[in-house]
């Protein structure tokens, strides 16, 4: 269902993690509430799709192979097109997250996700979803 390279144009969440299980989890329940969601295995395929999406959130693991979240985070930050955009770590280890940047520990907190998606969603679709109690 949102495996690594799937694509949708207007995504709302990337998803940036190498753990299938994981991905595959945080994807669908960005789905649950109505917005779209892609999936990368780690941060040079998150940079791939960050080459033609936008989306409202980039959700990190911070370990991964081929380019950590850290490496990525940095990436981002040097590109002007991508600097701008919402990011939360996601990681079993919170105090190794850069300083400045939003965490979510994992295990990974339903309600708390869903927060942080209603929060960035500059595209109205988790917004919708709540306001009128239905997905888009």
């Amino acid at each position: 269902m949102s495996g690594a390279g799937r694509k949708r144009r207007g995504c709302c969440v990337l998803v940036v993690d190498d753990e299938d299980d994981v991905r595959e989890t945080l994807c669908e329940a960005v789905e649950m509430i109505g917005c779209t969601a892609a999936g990368a295995r780690n941060g040079a395929d998150a940079l791939g799709l960050l080459a033609t999406e936008r989306p409202c959130l980039v959700i990190v693991d911070l370990m991964m192979p081929v380019m950590t979240g850290e490496e990525l985070l940095s990436q981002m930050r040097r590109d002007p097109s991508l600097s701008a955009l919402d990011v939360v770590v996601s990681t079993s280890a919170p105090h190794r997250a850069p300083q400045g940047v939003p965490v979510l520990p994992k295990p990974i907190d339903i309600d708390k996700l869903w927060s942080w998606v209603r929060r960035s969603c500059r595209c109205g679709r988790a917004r919708a979803a709540v306001l009128h109690d239905a997905r888009c």
